[in-house]
């Protein structure tokens, strides 16, 4: 079944989060993403992309309670139209509106309330299904603002706090987008990750600890873990999981390289376990490396991706996170280029040629072998019919 106009997807970056130096990030202007998504989204359908993953960036489009000022919004959805675009979005991806954190008592109620109007907005513009991510990489999100005062609201040894109230209020959310749009698809997205023991270390508690622990938000969302919550399964349609470099490493250790003979777990592994733990359709919903790897990267990830079908994965695509280079977080006035484009000071746009080559031949690798395996399921039913007529 085809979920996205195409299976490569190009992800643009959004955050707005408030960094470790106190400063309100907004990667959407730094790209110049904002002002040229015509330009950007033309650039994307030449390279053979059609379908993208957008944020509306929360912090800004509510500056003040209840009040939403969705014109920057609009012009992305506008730009889509006129360009055959698919967008998929996130409501909050990892930024919240000043003076609010997820513990604050009126959080979950201002959060259902941008994801109704933003959900009245997409319906006025299109009919096109929504597919929407109510909180981006939730658990991760939880981590750097409840474990280690990467953001707001700059705790340490709060991460599952600040991660029950996050649910909490995506359960609202997602029950405020159903009540607008009952066919709105939800696309819950977070890391893939695992974690090993060092060499000669036996695996521990607190290692499984790890690597159970990242599937705790998908759990509440979908009603397993912390019921009182009210999630229930139907809260996920699409289970989206990002995938970079460092998401294996040793506990208190390094990170393991991403090479095949360094690695210690193939990626397809990881997404096979995801898979069968949850049984819905998904999604490598973020991936993508920088600098001159970002080819072998791609490569690499095609590869485990069609492995991962091969054992029966059923994969709806690969988002390329993100497809723009972009500045760094926390040092901004470091560039760092990890994407399809860069671009210069005056946000003029210019292809990575190697990276674009690469992404158009894995793009056309993995559409062959869907193509074949749909030819092989074709052939094998006509087969099967031939022969219960022949009976």
């Amino acid at each position: 079944m085809r979920t996205f106009k195409t299976f490569f997807i190009g992800g643009y970056e959004c955050a707005d989060h408030i960094n470790n130096r106190g400063n309100r990030v907004n990667l959407l202007t730094d790209t110049k993403h904002d002002n040229r998504v015509e330009e950007d989204y033309s650039l994307l359908a030449e390279a053979g992309i059609r379908t993208v993953r957008e944020g509306i960036r929360w912090s800004f489009v509510e500056k003040q309670p209840h009040q939403y000022d969705f014109a920057e919004v609009k012009n992305r959805i506008v730009a889509a139209q006129k360009s055959g675009i698919q967008q998929l979005w996130d409501i909050c991806h990892f930024g919240y509106p000043d003076n609010l954190v997820p513990s604050h008592p009126q959080f979950a109620e201002r959060f259902a309330g941008i994801c109704k109007a933003f959900t009245e907005l997409y319906r006025s513009y299109t009919n096109d299904p929504l597919i929407i991510t109510p909180v981006n990489e939730l658990s991760f999100l939880s981590w750097l603002g409840g474990d280690v005062r990467g953001t707001v609201p700059f705790a340490i040894n709060s991460g599952f706090d600040v991660k029950y109230f996050l649910c909490r209020a995506a359960i609202k959310g997602i029950e405020t987008i159903k009540s607008v749009d009952p066919a709105a698809q939800i696309m819950l997205v977070e890391p893939l990750i695992r974690v090993h023991p060092q060499e000669d270390q036996l695996s521990c508690e607190a290692i499984s600890h790890f690597n159970e622990g990242q599937f705790q938000a998908m759990d509440m969302i979908t009603g397993r873990m912390c019921p009182e919550l009210g999630g229930r399964p139907e809260y996920m349609d699409i289970a989206g999981f990002n995938y970079y470099y460092n998401n294996q490493w040793e506990h208190y250790g390094p990170i393991h390289g991403w090479c095949k003979i360094k690695r210690r777990t193939c990626f397809s592994e990881l997404l096979m376990d995801a898979y069968l733990r949850f049984q819905k359709p998904v999604v490598l919903s973020e991936t993508g490396h920088f600098g001159e790897d970002r080819a072998k990267w791609i490569e690499q990830i095609t590869d485990d991706c069609i492995t991962a079908m091969e054992k029966g994965v059923d994969l709806r695509g690969i988002c390329i996170y993100p497809v723009l280079d972009r500045p760094d977080w926390d040092a901004p006035e470091n560039y760092i280029p990890c994407g399809i484009w860069g671009y210069n000071l005056q946000g003029e746009r210019f292809a990575e040629e190697d990276y674009l080559a690469h992404v158009q031949l894995s793009h056309e690798k993995i559409n062959r072998y869907l193509a074949e395996q749909k030819a092989s399921k074709t052939l094998l039913l006509t087969l099967g019919s031939q022969e219960h007529i022949a009976v």
